[in-house]
């Protein structure tokens, strides 16, 4: 469900994702996923926002991201996959669209909500069969969260807010990747709607 612009304020925090379009690939290789993270971050300096957890995945992402001012955060999206439209469509000598829908968002307004989304976005490269544990995926901040990694993608108070000691956030996450290949997806995440 996409928000409305009057629900950009101040304070609020929205999960934001989307696919790629047409069964293609938004990240091909190391190459275009640093070439995101570094338009993402250009638009990070222009607009302030607080980054909870994310996710690169080859055929989509997911971003919990808080607005901290005035200045609406789905204009970092919009200005970020501009530019990584035009680098994606260079390299890949296409044209068009690289994604399926306009920009998806969310509203996050419960703490339990929120808590099952980062578990969520850490654990789509471990149920993708990309890799067994989320900390050996390079393009999510779980690195970040469980210390292994100083990045800039990471609001380190919010995390803490939600996990005062990191090890449970760790016991939390890792409890599901027993079993997670053999689950639905959408079994982890409780719609509390």
């Amino acid at each position: 469900m996409r928000c409305l612009d009057k629900d950009f304020q101040v304070g609020t925090i929205f999960h934001v994702y989307n696919h790629a379009t047409d069964g293609q690939l938004l990240f091909y290789d190391d190459q275009d996923y640093e070439y995101f993270k570094i338009v993402f971050g250009m638009q990070l300096q222009k607009i302030s926002a607080s980054i909870i957890a994310y996710c690169l995945m080859p055929n989509h992402y997911h971003f919990l991201i808080r607005q901290n001012d005035e200045a609406k955060i789905y204009k970092i999206f919009n200005y970020a996959f501009v530019s990584y439209a035009r680098y994606y469509n260079k390299k890949y000598k296409r044209k068009g669209r690289i994604f399926r829908t306009p920009l998806q968002h969310k509203i996050v307004d419960d703490n339990t909500y929120l808590i099952q989304l980062c578990k969520y976005i850490h654990l789509n490269p471990v149920k993708a069969g990309l890799v067994d544990q989320p900390e050996d995926w390079e393009y999510s901040n779980y690195k970040e969260w469980v210390k292994m990694r100083d990045g800039k993608f990471y609001s380190k108070d919010i995390c803490k807010d939600l996990f005062p000691n990191i090890q449970d956030y760790i016991t939390y996450v890792k409890s599901f990747c027993s079993f997670i290949r053999d689950t639905s997806f959408d079994d982890l995440l409780v719609n509390l709607d």
